[in-house]
């Protein structure tokens, strides 16, 4: 209800100088109605204790920035996530952040979404209009199911008295495809932007890369929080926690519901009696830990991670094979890799893009030149022409058709065989420490295939591009050193072997890596 223009003016005042408009924590205590009778915050004197840790988090940040605009320095962003398990009050959370964006940074653009519509409507959004209906200036907005935008005579006042564009000042329930990722697209504005994504587990890498498009001009007021229970082991939020380069640009918080106060220890203790404190089902819904392996994770994270942090480990005597797969122009990367026996880090993965068939097919013989490999197995979805030019050339190369049958009965297709001789291989291998190369191995999930659902099929490569946001080119190249058995070098005769080409008559030994 709109108050008398002198308490209407008064309140503006209130809420906008730095003391309560720059402090969060004070903020949220100031606007809502904390302890008053007949409201549903009767019983409640303030947020949870994690919720003003975070509150006084933004509340620092905001006055280092200050520090450094009066130092002639740009303004940094804010960038947090959180990992938290079951009910900890995340929404509420993002209700009070929204508001104090609206109601203190005023023409400012907020950006809300999550990993489902129905989460975005009924949950998410709902829970904004909730805490909006509460708080002393609520009736400064007017809502609809995904919109919050100032009412009428606000609107009028901010640019009659104020002189604020108010064309994008809003919040906006966000929708997203992951077919259309660029419809996300074109949100700018120097009044500031606030993006908050719920149970971003769910959201698509494409989705976080156009949003890094939202935060180009250097304003104070940047915001970018994403929150989820932690539940898969692959894409953007699993990144935010786990990849060198990404989780630097992050500020990050894991939530075990067992130390937030005002929630019945019930759920959590039944869960840990149920199935032992580590138990993924424990991690995810209790600690707020991302889990040891995914529903559907064909290559545990454990494993990738002691591959690439184990001591080196040679075998002289074991084949020394090269896996090629192919990109053409456009944003994959073609990625040759080596490996002989048990270490495929010595000799370094080379990458390259941009090239036509024929400078690829020169850079694949450079390496063979150079290194001799026993044996060299190519993709041959995007390679044929490459494989063509080198066998022209004299090389003994092998296709490898990812779509092939499989040369065992239990896996859907070659592709899944060759995933599933490197996830054995693990156990005891050497990795490099490539951060798109742990996550090639760890996010490519798997589904049972066959009449009998006997079989077990990888996700296609399409898919797996469209969930992380790239090509696996680096996971696929090594894969590919499993294609095919290769003599091994001690007992080889070395006749079969010559500089560069490979003769037609070299065979399959039983002996083999």
């Amino acid at each position: 209800m709109l108050a008398s223009p002198a308490q209407e003016k008064e309140l503006m005042l209130d809420l906008w100088q730095p003391s309560i408009a720059d402090d969060l924590r004070k903020f949220v205590l100031y606007i809502y109605p904390w302890g008053q009778s007949g409201t549903p915050l009767e019983h409640f004197t303030g947020p949870r204790k994690w919720q003003c840790e975070d509150l006084d988090e933004i509340s620092q940040h905001i006055a280092d920035n200050k520090n450094r605009v009066e130092l002639g320095l740009l303004p940094t962003m804010f960038r947090k996530a959180t990992a938290s398990g079951r009910g900890p009050g995340k929404s509420a959370l993002v209700a009070w952040i929204s508001h104090w964006f609206r109601s203190t940074r005023l023409g400012s653009t907020n950006i809300v979404t999550a990993n489902t519509e129905p989460q975005l409507k009924t949950r998410t959004f709902a829970e904004i209009n909730k805490w909006m209906t509460l708080a002393i200036n609520g009736h400064w907005f007017e809502s609809t199911v995904l919109s919050v935008k100032p009412a009428k005579w606000f609107d009028e006042a901010l640019k009659r008295d104020l002189k604020i564009d108010t064309g994008y000042y809003y919040t906006q329930g966000q929708l997203w495809s992951e077919e259309n990722p660029d419809a996300f697209a074109g949100v700018h504005n120097p009044n500031g932007v606030l993006v908050q994504m719920d149970e971003a587990s769910g959201i698509p890498n494409s989705i976080f890369t156009v949003t890094e498009g939202f935060f180009t001009e250097p304003t104070p007021n940047r915001y970018w929080f994403v929150y989820s229970n932690p539940r898969r082991n692959s894409g953007a939020f699993y990144e935010i926690f786990h990849v060198e380069g990404t989780r630097q640009r992050w500020r990050h918080r894991n939530i075990d519901i067992r130390t937030v106060e005002g929630i019945d220890p019930a759920m959590a203790n039944g869960l840990i009696a149920q199935y032992g404190i580590d138990h993924d089902a424990v991690r995810v819904e209790v600690l707020g830990q991302f889990p040891k392996q995914g529903s559907r994770q064909f290559i545990p994270n454990e494993s990738a991670y002691n591959a690439q942090h184990r001591g080196i480990i040679t075998d002289a005597g074991s084949p020394l094979i090269l896996g090629v797969d192919v990109a053409r122009f456009g944003d994959d990367y073609s990625v040759a890799r080596f490996r002989q026996g048990p270490d495929a880090r010595g000799i370094p993965p080379v990458r390259w893009k941009g090239m036509d068939t024929v400078a690829s097919a020169d850079k694949v013989a450079y390496l063979i030149d150079t290194f001799n490999p026993d044996g060299v197995c190519i993709d041959a979805g995007q390679g044929t022409g490459v494989i063509d030019i080198l066998r022209r050339k004299g090389y003994r190369v092998h296709e490898v058709w990812f779509g092939s049958k499989s040369d065992q009965p239990e896996w859907g297709n070659k592709r899944t065989e060759m995933y599933a001789l490197a996830r054995e291989w693990l156990s005891g291998g050497c990795l490099d420490a490539s951060a798109d190369l742990f996550t090639d191995l760890t996010a490519v999930e798997y589904d049972y295939f066959g009449k009998a659902k006997d079989q077990v099929i990888l996700e296609s490569k399409e898919a797996l591009k469209d969930r992380i946001g790239r090509s696996p080119d680096d996971g696929d190249a090594l894969a590919l050193t499993f294609a095919k058995h290769f003599a091994r070098r001690d007992l080889h005769a070395s006749r079969y072997r010559s500089k560069g080409r490979f003769a037609d008559g070299m065979d399959d030994s039983p002996f083999t890596v």
